[in-house]
């Protein structure tokens, strides 16, 4: 279980730094005029609210609970949410906009049970989730699912009752499990498994092979997979006297002392300590 009350104090100037960027994008709350959700990477809303919840922000606190009206007030009643006024409704932005609310407490929300199940309703034959959106053409990589949305879509669906029991969570589970195989660039987004996958990034932003693991330790049907198991130990491979080391960050963070470049991490180790504690210990050191 993660201290977050300690967190909070002792991360204060990263907390401090994060809010400083609330108005970057020319409205409060990391947002701009027109209430794009997404622009201005890393310090979007979406992102900035997770990060401030990674470093112990309650979700109690009034600029959190702010946020958290600002997304649901972009929501549609089909169970999507459309986070930019213009342009169409992707699934992994309704995907990004499910799995905040998840983290910020709003997991039983009847908006956000909608939301779960549009993707139960629109999970593709191979398992996972796609954007039908052909940026690079439509090679035969396209006719698979997206496996940075599939990732998003599960770490929200583990704050739903009895995720384990659920066929279709394995079959997306499965569907990443096959990427470790597959390797290659798939679905429209092209999302591969290669050197940048295999940096240790944090905070969990994208497709990687931390954000993986973790997302995927907390799934039955993933534990003993032998794939799973290969991850965690090239994963487990990278620790420095049991700590995880941050490899990749984002320029724009790296002046934050909790995912510093080239040093370990006491949050980012806490998640795999967490890891550690969903495989029961079967794989320790």
């Amino acid at each position: 279980m993660r201290n977050k009350t300690m967190n909070k104090k002792s991360y204060q100037k990263d907390i401090e730094i994060i809010l400083s960027h609330r108005y970057d994008n020319g409205d409060d709350l990391w947002t701009t005029e027109d209430k794009k959700l997404l622009k201005g990477a890393p310090f979007t809303t979406l992102e900035s609210v997770n990060f401030l919840l990674e470093l112990g922000v309650s979700p109690e606190d009034e600029i959190m609970k702010r946020v958290a009206t600002l997304i649901l007030s972009v929501y549609k009643e089909d169970g999507r949410f459309k986070i930019s006024p213009s342009g169409g409704i992707y699934p992994c932005h309704t995907a990004l906009a499910l799995q905040t609310l998840c983290h910020m407490g709003y997991s039983q929300d009847q908006r956000v049970q909608n939301s779960f199940q549009y993707f139960l309703n629109t999970q593709e034959d191979d398992g996972g989730w796609k954007c039908y959106k052909y940026s690079f053409g439509r090679g035969e990589e396209t006719n698979y699912s997206t496996p940075n949305t599939t990732l998003i879509v599960l770490d929200a669906f583990r704050f739903t009752k009895h995720f384990n029991e659920n066929k279709a969570l394995d079959k997306a589970v499965h569907f990443l499990l096959e990427h470790w195989v597959i390797r290659k660039p798939i679905s429209p987004c092209h999302y591969g498994i290669g050197k940048l996958f295999m940096q240790v990034e944090y905070p969990f932003r994208g497709y990687n092979l931390f954000h993986y693991v973790y997302v995927l330790s907390f799934y039955k049907s993933a534990r003993h997979d032998p794939r799973f198991l290969e991850a965690f130990q090239v994963l487990q491979s990278k620790l420095l006297d049991g700590q995880i080391v941050v490899e990749r960050v984002v320029p724009k963070l790296a002046k934050l002392s909790f995912c510093e470049k080239g040093k370990p991490s006491a949050l980012a180790t806490q998640r795999y300590q967490e890891i550690l504690m969903n495989i029961g210990g079967d794989c320790h050191e």
